[in-house]
């Protein structure tokens, strides 16, 4: 039920990126109008994760997790009724309020049930969205286009968010004991943290546009404001950093912050290069991301046992051994280089996806307290989305500047690749500071 209702979400962020010139013509608006569609929906993910730990802590997760459920399918309604540009962007944002509740609401709900014996296997469930959605986005919106109109992008989420709504009313405990009824929304922190989010998030953006940078020095002058502030309110801080202080999870979250702007950067990278140097329709682009999520499957099915027998350390380190072995043959790009070359590169990569990205969110769990996992939560997606947001912003400018320096489009794409690998090879070094449980002994039950 939970993956169910967040895989949508996640999917959302990629489904629409095949669909970019279809809106422009379909909606009689330039290209630079129709990527507020994509933009206004990050932001309102990026602006309302921050809020989710504490209205978990304030109306209790269940029901944060049907008012987002809702917020997302109302959302997804209007988008598929959308007459213009401008109400397409304006139900996007709403869409974009609901998928950024879902998420962390999700991974708070099953890290209070899961406990620490049953974290990875908890995390292994949570991660099916993020591990999904870069191979099934760009495939079923190709699919949705070739076949039925722009609008069922939006509307082929209404029927899988009513199933999970229907789930989540029935198996959820209706009362919730960790609910604090009295709790207080730091309001400053709110106003500085989402905004500077927001800008961070536009900026980097607008930087792989070669847009104006101003956006980015005043997010990141918001944040600082936000440290500055937060470290002062010690007590109900919307974020709380001292989180961070937590050798467990600090290095947890470096790594998935690290990764993220390795491996969804390249993520970025794979469709565009079959689309430019081979030509290839946005069906086909798809496909050739296809495999990571077959890999991340097949692994993220055997994390909880894994993480049984070996710890989250080592599992971590030889995920993101495989990522870098699998970016290595991108390395080498050509013109020529045969699809099924690509295509077990991208299994590779698959395979270690599916245990970095559960076992490092398991080990940031790890030493907490019950109390601190809405907190936890909301700091670590903060974490990956702004991972996410740098790596697809620096590998476009990388892109950008080697294409106008060579004729050769297949060696930039090469060069860009060795960008992401060399990002990817770096968060092996905290990756091996991983704070290590000691193994289960004997047969794994």
């Amino acid at each position: 039920m939970v993956a169910l209702g967040a895989t949508m979400t996640v999917i959302d962020t990629t489904i629409v990126n095949v669909a970019v010139h279809v809106l422009g013509r379909a909606l009689d608006t330039s290209l630079s109008t129709v990527q507020w569609v994509l933009t206004g929906y990050l932001l309102a993910l990026s602006m309302t994760i921050p809020v989710s730990g504490w209205a978990v802590r304030r109306f209790g997760a269940r029901t944060v997790w049907l008012t987002s459920l809702i917020l997302f399918s109302a959302g997804s309604v209007l988008c598929g009724l959308a007459w213009s540009a401008g109400s397409l962007i304006a139900f996007r944002v709403l869409q974009g309020v609901g998928g950024g509740l879902l998420m962390p609401t999700a991974q708070t709900m099953l890290a209070r049930a899961a406990g620490p014996e049953r974290m990875a296997r908890a995390m292994a469930v949570v991660s099916i969205p993020a591990m999904l959605a870069p191979a099934l986005g760009p495939v079923l919106g190709g699919l949705l286009l070739d076949h039925l109109s722009w609008r069922w992008m939006f509307l082929i989420n209404v029927p899988v968010c009513v199933v999970a709504l229907v789930l989540a009313v029935r198996l959820l405990p209706a009362g919730d004991p960790e609910r604090e009824a009295g709790a207080g929304l730091d309001g400053w922190g709110l106003a500085l943290l989402s905004p500077g989010l927001a800008l961070v998030v536009y900026g980097l953006a607008g930087l792989a546009e070669g847009g104006s940078p101003v956006w980015l020095p005043a997010g990141a002058a918001l944040l600082v404001a936000f440290a500055l502030h937060s470290s002062r309110r010690r007590d109900r801080a919307l974020l709380d950093l001292r989180l961070f202080g937590d050798r467990a999870f600090a290095t947890s979250v470096g790594v998935l912050f690290g990764y993220s702007i390795a491996a969804f950067g390249a993520l970025i990278l794979i469709p565009l290069y079959a689309q430019t140097v081979r030509g290839s329709d946005t069906l086909d682009a798809g496909l050739l991301v296809a495999p990571l999520g077959a890999g991340a499957i097949v692994t993220m099915a055997l994390a909880g046992s894994i993480s049984a027998r070996f710890g989250t350390r080592w599992p971590s380190v030889t995920g993101i051994a495989l990522v870098v072995a699998g970016l290595s043959v991108y390395t080498r790009l050509s013109a020529g280089t045969g699809w099924p070359v690509l295509a077990v590169a991208t299994f590779v990569m698959g395979l270690g996806h599916g245990l970095v990205t559960p076992l490092a969110m398991a080990g940031a769990y790890r030493d907490l307290p019950r109390t601190a996992i809405p907190g936890a939560t909301t700091a670590a997606n903060i974490s990956v989305r702004v991972g996410s947001a740098l790596g697809a912003a620096v590998l476009a400018i990388v892109l950008q500047y080697l294409s106008r320096h060579t004729a050769d489009a297949a060696a930039a794409f090469a060069g860009s690749f060795r960008w992401a690998f060399g990002i990817a090879a770096a968060t092996l070094l905290p990756a091996l500071l991983i704070r290590e449980k000691e193994p289960v002994p004997g047969p794994v039950p």
